[in-house]
């Protein structure tokens, strides 16, 4: 079995096109700067497809985004030969060369690139940033749509988050911030999807008290196990469903690091 410290760069792939690109439907559904950044006319559509990997298409339509499987019909196509070179755009490492749509490329340059920037910056947020209650908010709220999403990648692609995967019943998992986002974690014959929204049925639930105390889960600065204890942490339904989400939440921070 693969060294439980190694990141697996397909599941990395995974979790960087669907939680972390796929974040900003959310940020644009929730940061009016967002939305005027990407408030086009006309819907313009992205596609990243990835060899050997995810392939997605991000559209932009009035401020909003949207994304979908696929990328057969999009105005720009970025393609990329391997999982390497597309986390390689992610951590900016990677400069992709589209091969559609070269007319629409200053979208890319004056307004998709500014997007995800601002979406780095609630994602990894300075001590500064985070006194602002507003800008906590919303960073707590992008972060757990983010961890939400990579929970169900793990579980289909990494060795040892499948191995956990493997053992969790069908159902769907509610997980939430009292007060706040909702996601439904839905795993049928052992495959996970995540729905963020609030499920209307769950066989098990796992809610954080507040957004404070998801911020400092998120960051690792508080430990789950003396939560839950001291019940901050609500966890209820299915133990076994739970027990094995956990474990693969335990593999989230080491991909998002």
């Amino acid at each position: 079995m693969t060294d439980a410290n190694l990141k697996d760069s397909k599941t990395l792939a995974y979790i960087n096109m669907y939680a972390i690109l796929g974040t900003l439907e959310n940020l644009c559904e929730l940061s009016a700067e967002a939305r005027a950044l990407v408030d086009t006319k006309k819907p313009i559509s992205i596609g990243f497809d990835v060899k050997d990997g995810p392939k997605a298409t991000l559209t932009f339509k009035n401020g909003r985004c949207r994304m979908e499987q696929g990328c057969d019909k999009c105005d720009v196509k970025l393609p990329f030969s391997s999982c390497e070179k597309f986390n390689g755009l992610i951590d900016g490492t990677v400069t992709p060369i589209p091969s559609k749509g070269f007319s629409k490329i200053s979208f890319l340059l004056k307004q998709f690139t500014p997007l995800t920037d601002l979406l780095t910056k609630y994602m990894r947020p300075t001590e500064e940033d985070l006194k602002d209650e507003e800008f906590f908010n919303l960073s707590t709220q992008l972060l757990f749509y983010t961890i939400a999403v990579a929970i169900a990648q793990i579980g289909n692609n990494d060795e040892i988050g499948s191995f956990s995967a493997h053992y969790i019943p069908d159902g769907t998992i509610k997980m939430s911030i009292a007060g706040g986002p909702s996601a439904g974690i839905e795993v049928k014959d052992h495959r996970m999807v995540t729905i963020k929204k609030e499920p209307e049925k769950f066989r098990a639930i796992m809610e954080f008290g507040n957004m404070k105390l998801a911020h400092d889960l998120f960051d690792g600065k508080v430990n789950a196990v003396a939560k839950i204890g001291e019940g901050e942490i609500i966890m209820k339904g299915m133990i076994n469903m739970l027990d094995n989400m956990n474990r693969i939440l335990d593999r989230v921070g080491l991909y998002l690091a």
